[in-house]
């Protein structure tokens, strides 16, 4: 059997987390439903994607510390090399979002 991913230990907590970050985003349809103040619902907004940010950074480390690390201690260097590859573009994909 695989080693499980690098959030699955925490998997019940990012669940609940996903859950609060759903009710953020459905509150910034209802104010934006409501008419609400521009620079409110911009507050909301920014306040959600720091929360999905924060997750995401949270499980990123998790993949550093269980896929990546397993993949660099297996003594595969051809594995090593495609995880090594696989975060660089992650970590990429992640700052352009900024």
């Amino acid at each position: 059997m695989s080693k499980p991913y690098g959030y699955v230990s925490d998997k019940e907590a990012f669940v609940k987390r996903l859950h609060r970050i759903e009710g953020q985003v459905r509150g910034i349809e209802r104010m934006v439903d409501d008419e609400r103040y521009c620079v409110d619902i911009l507050t909301q907004i920014a306040a959600t994607t720091t929360a999905l940010e924060s997750l995401a950074f949270q499980i990123l480390e998790g993949h550093v510390e269980s896929c990546v690390a397993g993949a660099l201690s297996s003594g595969d260097a051809e594995v090593a090399a495609d995880k090594s590859r696989e975060l660089l573009e992650a970590v990429h994909r992640f700052s352009r979002t900024k």
